[in-house]
């Protein structure tokens, strides 16, 4: 008889270091197989992980084991995104050097991914903070510098007095920094910029080619590369040479202009308020929004609030002068910096002109009700018919978008322009945990590019950290000082360390040669290998990276390195693992660790619970009792193996291919059933939730056919019982490989053929369910007498009938009763 448990420490033990003594995930550069390059995002080695990170790095895991026993010749590496912010606050706070917080970091995490079974090539580990690898991070900070893509210049940005550093937006929560919660403050200071703006419209067009990424991905993608066709318009500020421009899409509206609204960061702000009366007044406002998000200044949530100039601007198309405002609700990163106001027609202009008591001028009457500017309770934003507007009135307001943009660019008052929310990338960070920027400061020669014989520029390692974060890279004269590569003069090296989001841009093309010392990657190696067919991560990576990974792309295909424009052809995002409704964080007190359950319940435990949890795309809720449920079935699929592998057993029997009862038939139907649903499965949607689901439905007909055929045996059961060792595998592939042994198999499961599904198996009869809804029947539908819960369920829920009486709404509850019926609770 079986043992009450199966013995999963031992089980696991041995067959990962079967696996890494057979090389099992190392790809073979000569084989002639079909190549799969599947990649997990490289995590950032922070701490121990948790169970809501596994989900990333066992989803992946499976789809690498699975397209190995498919005949591929597989690389999956790992390596690690290891400069960054957290390890040098740390540094700060602990005394620890970042490198090795870092290091012993990464020994951690190695370790959680060893025991989750997650297999990788470690030959082709690459870290980042290490100089083998920021060596070529720099060279590709050179090539964009040669391209004219890299450039430094003033300009403002978020700032943390505690950090001492530069943040993007999205570390900005509620105006203040992520890490430490500080008031973030707006500050000019020259940084050094990346010119993805130069490539707005390809890495907009080129989302039409990823054909195999999630769609909201693309869409979010697209929003925030934010192309918008319009007008520009020049108002010149009355009694004075000051133009201000503007860009509108909706240049219908300009005869509705009743004042004009410029950002606190406007290049002309302080020359326009010289002289002001309230010039302290405005300045006071300057300096409150400047500690504001920009991000959220520009929501529709924001509160509007502004300081008039005491300057005028005048309207080109009817020469009225209209009110300048300073306002928080502009922000020049998203446009010009200057907003023509038209609060008839724009809800933010409107909650502004009410507030401030500014005029409303309707320029857009709706057809089907004329307006009165008096009485509005909100803006009119749609289409109608022109009014107030001069010679264009009577016109359908699509109609004067044209007929306006063609008025103005032949008297010269406007033109036509696209504009992008797209800015370029801000990559400067003024902390010591980054790779070093590759420029020198001559003061005969100007900014110098570091020869590439030079590189890498090393971090220096002795250094002393700041309490209160300011780089000591300013500290370091053995850093500082440098001779100029042009003249030999004394120069200084620049103090600013590179954007993080850097290093991963380019580190699927390291893998391929990740020991290459002559270059960053071998060029005949990553055409072979690239672009990734596989890739896995989550979807809040789906700008920052993915853009500027894609952008690095062009910029290196662009200069003949690469001969492919986009990195990645098959992307999936999964979704988030929460706790008590909320995402896994230490700080909430909500973390499950992973260590522990794989030390109670073994690593396919975990495994198949987080794969079965529900499909991977979507968030899900974790619950111990499902663990509990996956250590039940993986014990029963065990005692299965255990109670009939043995002498004189139906694993022994050659039996032909006759099928010799009703049972054998069902039996085999089922089989050849799941085959079919796994593999559906595993190829086109990774929904492995059903997939697992489907074996755990064949499980319980073996179990039946067993009970029914007492001692049974026979070629169906044979094919049944290797079948759910096989497609078990990918999942959970310890207690997979050992059950696989125990059957009398001297190879890995792993170099089993995956089994074809036979279809002359599936000729089966079909079933006629009644389907009710809260109890009364209201429709009727055919399904194959082998098809399993899910199947069942797809097929009510694309009944037009039940479609009809659901009236769009989502089912509380679906209950199948096998062969018999299924009710819809509503």
């Amino acid at each position: 008889m079986a043992q009450e448990f199966y013995p999963f420490k031992d089980i696991e033990a041995k067959w990962r270091k079967r696996w890494e003594e057979t090389g099992l995930f190392k790809m073979d550069q000569n084989s002639l197989k079909k190549k799969y390059y599947c990649l997990m995002m490289f995590p950032y080695p922070s701490a121990a992980l948790h169970v809501g990170h596994g989900r990333n790095y066992i989803i992946g895991d499976s789809v690498v084991r699975y397209k190995i026993m498919r005949g591929y010749n597989v690389l999956s590496p790992m390596g690690f995104d290891a400069f960054g912010l957290p390890a040098e606050n740390a540094a700060i706070k602990n005394g620890i050097h970042p490198e090795i917080s870092t290091l012993n970091n990464i020994k951690t995490m190695r370790r959680q991914f060893d025991s989750w079974g997650a297999g990788y090539d470690w030959d082709r580990e690459v870290v980042s903070c290490l100089p083998e690898y920021y060596k070529w991070t720099q060279w590709i900070f050179l090539q964009l510098y040669k391209k004219g893509l890299a450039y430094k210049k003033k300009a403002p940005v978020n700032w943390c007095p505690s950090c001492q550093t530069v943040l993007a937006n999205e570390q900005v929560i509620d105006g203040k920094c992520e890490r430490c919660s500080s008031q973030v403050i707006l500050r000019d200071l020259e940084q050094w910029f990346f010119k993805i703006t130069d490539y707005s419209q390809r890495l907009l067009n080129d989302l039409e080619s990823l054909e195999d990424w999630p769609e909201r991905v693309k869409l979010m993608q697209k929003n925030w590369i934010g192309r918008s066709q319009g007008v520009e318009i020049d108002f010149k500020v009355r009694d004075s040479d000051i133009i201000l421009r503007c860009f509108t899409t909706r240049v219908d509206t300009i005869y509705g202009v009743t004042y004009m609204v410029i950002s606190n960061e406007h290049p002309a702000i302080r020359e326009l308020v010289k002289g002001a009366s309230n010039k302290k007044e405005i300045e006071k406002f300057i300096e409150e929004t400047k500690k504001e998000n920009a991000a959220d200044r520009i929501g529709a949530d924001i509160e509007k609030r502004g300081v008039f100039t005491g300057r005028f601007v005048v309207n080109p198309v009817n020469n009225k002068a209209v009110p300048l405002w300073v306002g928080n609700y502009v922000v020049t990163e998203y446009g010009t910096g200057a907003v023509m106001a038209v609060p008839a027609h724009d809800q933010r202009d409107f909650e502004f002109a009410k507030k401030y008591g500014l005029g409303i001028e309707v320029v857009i009457d709706n057809p089907k009700e004329p307006m009165d500017a008096s009485k509005m309770k909100e803006a009119y934003a749609e289409e109608g018919v022109m009014v107030n507007s001069g010679k264009f009135n009577g016109l359908p307001s699509l109609e004067a978008i044209r007929k306006i943009a063609d008025f103005m660019e032949e008297n010269k008052i406007g033109k036509r322009k696209v504009h992008y929310k797209l800015r370029d990338w801000l990559i400067s960070r003024q902390r010591y945990w980054g790779a070093p920027i590759p420029m020198i400061y001559c003061d005969k020669c100007g900014i110098q590019p570091v020869d590439e014989k030079d590189l890498p520029v090393l971090l220096p390692r002795n250094i002393k950290f700041k309490p209160h974060g300011e780089s000591p890279l300013k500290d370091a004269p053995e850093f500082v000082k440098i001779k100029c590569p042009k003249c030999s003069g004394n120069a200084k090296r620049e103090i600013d360390t590179m954007d993080t989001f850097v290093d991963s841009s380019w580190y699927f093309l390291r893998y391929l040669s990740p020991r290459d010392d002559k270059g960053p990657f071998n060029k005949d190696l990553v055409n072979k290998w690239l672009p990734v067919d596989q890739y896995i991560g989550g979807v809040e990576h789906a700008i920052l990276h993915l853009l500027y990974s894609r952008f690095i792309v062009k910029v290196l295909y662009d200069m003949g390195h690469v001969g492919f424009k986009e990195p990645f052809a098959k992307l999936f995002t999964q979704g988030m693992i929460t706790k008590n409704g909320i995402k896994m964080s230490k700080s909430r007190g909500n973390v499950v660790s992973s260590d522990d359950l794989i030390e109670k319940y073994g690593a396919d435990t975990v495994r198949l619970y987080t794969l079965f949890i529900s499909p991977p795309e979507k968030d899900a809720e974790w619950g111990d009792r499902g663990v509990e449920g996956a250590w039940r079935f993986l014990n029963r699929v065990w005692r299965l193996i255990e109670d009939n592998a043995h002498a004189g057993g139906w694993w022994s029997v050659e039996g032909g291919e006759k099928d010799s009862t009703e049972k054998d038939k069902k039996l085999k139907q089922k089989t050849h059933y799941t085959i079919k649903k796994v593999t559906e499965d595993m190829e086109e949607t990774f929904h492995f939730n059903t997939a697992i689901s489907s074996i755990m439905e064949l499980v319980n007909e073996i179990y039946e056919y067993i009970g029914l055929k007492h001692g049974a045996s026979g070629p169906q059961l044979k094919e049944a019982v290797q079948t759910v060792v096989i497609l078990l595998a990918p999942f959970v592939p310890h207690i997979a490989e050992e059950m696989w042994e125990k059957l009398g198999n001297k190879e890995s499961v792993f170099n089993a053929e995956w089994p074809e599904c036979d279809k002359s198996a599936l000729n089966q009869s079909t079933i006629e369910l009644p389907i009710q809804i809260n109890g009364k029947l209201r429709s009727k539908i055919k399904a194959p007498s082998a098809a399993g819960e899910d199947e069942i369920k797809k097929l009510v829920l694309n009944d037009s009938l039940v479609n009809k009486w659901l009236e769009g709404k989502e089912p509380k509850k679906i209950i199948v009763v096998k062969g018999k019926l299924v009710n819809l609770v509503i």
